[in-house]
């Protein structure tokens, strides 16, 4: 006799329990109970969409629950300390402990295989420093600009508002108030919410130009001179790329352009905008600077850098040979790696465009010094910065301050929940629902803020210290050792190429950079 498919089972049942029902009392309250789990299985037994609802009603559905869970699950059950990505139990764990004021040490010693390529480590010395100071900043544009600012070692990366929740940005920006260093409001301009608790920022535009935006899309210095002349406003960052999907431009739907978000974007409610993947202002490297240096002049004369994901290394010479033949220079470069994260970002950008911080760092660390322009222009960092040994590392490969995104969000409450695109974050930071932003108290996430910032900046002060260094401008890539294999490591710079001063303009043939240069034309950001 053949067998009952299984996709009759659950229709045959409830036959036979409404036939019983009319009969017998325990199943007529079995019945309602089982009700409606009865007609949803009908109606995916009578449904054509879906191929497992189909042959599998209702319980088809319980591979969604599961998808659901599946990151929570792998989280908290599955994965252990070192596992998880893009950042591991163990990382959030400390950005956590910091925020909250727990303790943060750990026991038993290190978790890593220090004979693999998973362990780094930076070189203490037999005479620790005595006397450091409680804190230290480093100024930026002090030679260029009527109005420098003294910025922390550690700020919040960019983040938007309506990638992130306004009770997030609001946290944020009080978290930054509290801690005394600077918020970047990412590309989506200044909101209402980072203009309340009044703590500094960097103000990032992109080449939607948001805040800054004419009709057609283009530029407009009126709009920009008035919001950069917000005393809030301390440094201009201008956005070319971005390490989780360099090269690419952004498309916000009318839907999600509320009447909040129009206002600090300066668009239309309701109409869709687009941040296209070039600046319509600019096509070569000199044109580059100039409008660095027009968005420094509408400023009134406060810091103004770019930020970017390096992909071609040749243009990144480009700058450097428009920066020698117009002695024009922005106060800083903010670089980007590939590891850094997005709230949406096509797949393909994410896993296979965009060059590594470090390497990143590296290219633009060798062309200001191999041009001479080093003590110019400041290098900032960003991509998974989330602790003080992290920072050493960006600071031995010449980094005056380290920016942090994602950590700041752990410190907020994010639970890697990897919803950010969907705008169903269960902590309320990066959704637009109302609902979801409740749990999110600004008050009592705002210290969170401040605190981790502070303790990181606090594990920082400690390795200088062991380093016997009286600042981190001190570290160097020989301070810095990774392994090669398990039998082998070496300092940074036996690994990479770090370029003399003035190299470039003396002989830069004898470089390993030598294709890259000549490859570069100040005019163009073409390869020649």
């Amino acid at each position: 006799m053949e067998r009952l498919p299984f996709r009759y089972i659950i229709p045959v049942a409830l036959y036979v329990l409404v036939g019983a029902a009319w009969i017998f009392e325990p199943a007529r309250w079995t019945l309602w109970i089982l009700l409606p789990g009865l007609l949803l299985a009908i109606w995916d037994f009578a449904q054509e969409k879906h191929t497992l609802r189909r042959n599998y009603p209702l319980v088809a559905r319980i591979r969604w629950v599961m998808e659901d869970l599946r990151p929570f699950a792998q989280s908290y059950i599955v994965e252990d300390d070192l596992e998880g990505r893009p950042f591991s139990h163990q990382a959030r764990a400390l950005v956590y402990a910091r925020a909250k004021g727990d303790l943060d040490s750990h026991p038993m010693g290190t978790e890593l295989d220090v004979y693999s390529d998973e362990y780094e480590w930076v070189g203490h010395s037999i005479a620790p420093s005595r006397d450091t100071p409680e804190e230290w900043r480093v100024t930026v544009g002090e030679k260029t600009c009527a109005k420098p600012y003294s910025s922390s070692l550690l700020n919040i990366s960019a983040m938007s508002f309506g990638s992130l929740s306004a009770k997030a940005i609001e946290a944020l920006n009080a978290g930054a108030k509290l801690g005394n260093f600077a918020h970047n409001t990412g590309e989506g301009s200044i909101s209402k919410y980072h203009r309340e608790p009044g703590g500094d920022l960097i103000w990032e535009l992109g080449s939607g130009y948001f805040g800054a935006r004419a009709k057609d899309g283009r530029f407009d210095p009126e709009q920009f001179r008035d919001n950069a002349a917000s005393d809030q406003v301390k440094m201009i960052e201008l956005k070319l790329s971005q390490g989780a999907k360099p090269g690419h431009g952004g498309v916000l739907p009318g839907i999600k352009v509320t009447p909040e978000i129009a206002e600090a974007r300066g668009v239309p409610v309701g109409e869709t905008v687009t941040s296209p993947a070039a600046h319509p202002e600019f096509d070569t490297p000199i044109e580059l600077l100039e409008f660095v240096t027009r968005l420094r002049d509408l400023s009134g004369g406060k810091p103004t850098g770019i930020k970017l994901c390096v992909g071609q290394p040749h243009e990144i010479f480009a700058i450097g040979k428009a920066m020698i033949e117009t002695g024009l220079h922005p106060d800083f470069i903010t670089v980007d790696g590939a590891e850094g994260g997005t709230g949406a970002a096509p797949l393909e950008l994410s896993n296979s465009v965009g060059m590594p911080l470090r390497e990143g760092q590296i290219f633009v660390r060798n062309m200001l010094v191999g041009t001479e322009f080093r003590d110019k222009v400041k290098i900032a960092t960003s991509g998974k910065i989330h602790s003080g040994a992290q920072m050493a590392k960006s600071f031995a490969l010449g980094a005056d301050w380290c920016n942090a995104a994602r950590p700041f969000m752990f410190s907020l409450g994010c639970v890697q929940s990897m919803n950010c695109h969907k705008g169903t974050c269960p902590t309320g930071i990066a959704t637009q629902d109302a609902w979801r932003q409740r749990g999110l108290v600004v008050e009592d996430k705002a210290p969170r803020v401040a605190r981790f910032q502070r303790q990181t900046l606090h594990a920082l002060k400690e390795i200088t210290i062991a380093m016997g260094l009286d600042n981190p401008w001190q570290m160097q890539p020989m301070d810095m050792r990774e392994r090669i294999n398990g039998a082998r490591s070496d300092a940074f710079d036996k690994i990479y190429y770090f370029a003399e001063p003035g190299v470039l303009l003396d002989k830069p043939s004898s470089t390993p950079l030598a294709r890259h240069w000549e490859a570069a034309r100040a005019n163009s950001f073409r390869r020649h």
